[in-house]
């Protein structure tokens, strides 16, 4: 009995033990939470304008057709392929000149749900084009240059397009959309106009996933956009080719309202952009970099939310 006492304390002392070093069960992890998008340098975006508007000085303007646009993708595209995008030169023929899209595609990402943001790169020959559409070039650009910078893990593909010949009747996007199988695209974003001096702020498909992405950023600031009524731009021709779209734009030659005034800033009574298409259309002097720095982080909020998280 002895034995056989001794051996049952062993053995209740051996499961003791177990017991007490196998501790608790663990514990399920919380899942990760979703990325938020960095703030996106609105010195970064001015930079580039300030390149843009050099370019203009040089050149006389940056119409399609001119040394003015060729200059201005030389300077796109060598910053995108720097920054290790996998550039192409997309040389329009149905432009009224031969100009170059320029499309850049970042790695990684589901390729099959793309989610390509453009904007384009002309301006009109009567000025430099600084607001339109200097500032969503600049503001993609830098949008484009953060995500290499972060690298993060890619959900969905990405891909950047900077637009010729919008000016001449959205020829430059027509052509990708003409020449390009787009049934990888979950949805193509548009930036023109984006640093009015009397700002507004407008989405297309506002109630939309695609346009809440956009919009949200903007209500987190306290500049809630507007459903867009001025049309139109490069998304056209992909709406038209059935590809889902939003449009984001602090306006060009509408009148902003009284209602508007009070819920933005700015002044009733005037144009959104009172230089649109107008030899004043230069930078600093047309900008509203608070617009365009709130425009921009919308943007990159976008992207986040729909590509990265």
């Amino acid at each position: 009995m002895r034995r056989i006492r001794t051996i049952l304390i062993a053995v209740a002392a051996t499961l003791a033990v177990g017991t007490y070093s196998a501790g608790p069960a663990a514990a399920t992890p919380a899942p990760a939470a979703p990325l938020v998008a960095p703030d996106i340098d609105v010195n970064g975006v001015l930079s580039h304008l300030g390149e843009f508007q050099s370019i203009a000085d040089t050149h006389g303007n940056r119409a399609a057709g001119t040394a003015g646009y060729d200059a201005s993708a030389d300077y796109v595209a060598n910053a995108l392929t720097a920054a290790g995008f996998d550039v192409e030169r997309q040389t329009c023929l149905d432009c009224t000149s031969p100009d170059d899209n320029i499309i850049a595609d970042w790695p990684g990402g589901d390729t099959s749900s793309t989610i390509m943001l453009g904007a384009h790169l002309d301006g009109v020959r009567g000025g430099p084009g600084a607001n339109d559409n200097g500032s969503g070039s600049a503001a993609l650009l830098e949008v484009a240059l953060t995500l290499a910078e972060t690298a993060p893990t890619m959900a969905k593909h990405v891909r950047f397009a900077w637009w010729a010949d919008e000016e001449q009747g959205l020829n430059g996007s027509s052509y990708y959309v003409d020449t390009v199988d787009t049934s990888d695209l979950e949805v193509y974003l548009n930036f023109d106009m984006i640093g009015s001096a009397n700002a507004g702020y407008f989405v297309t498909d506002i109630n939309g996933t695609y346009g809440q992405a956009l919009a949200e950023h903007l209500t987190a600031v306290g500049k809630a956009p507007d459903p867009m009524t001025e049309c139109c731009s490069d998304d056209l021709p992909f709406e038209y080719a059935g590809v889902p779209t939003a449009f984001l734009s602090t306006g060009a030659s509408a009148v902003k309202t009284t209602t508007q005034a009070a819920k933005w800033g700015g002044t009733a009574g005037q144009s959104f952009d009172p230089c649109y298409h107008r030899a004043c259309d230069a930078y600093p002097s047309n900008i509203n970099a608070e617009a365009i720095n709130h425009t921009a982080d919308a943007i990159g909020h976008a992207l986040w939310t729909l590509a990265v998280t």
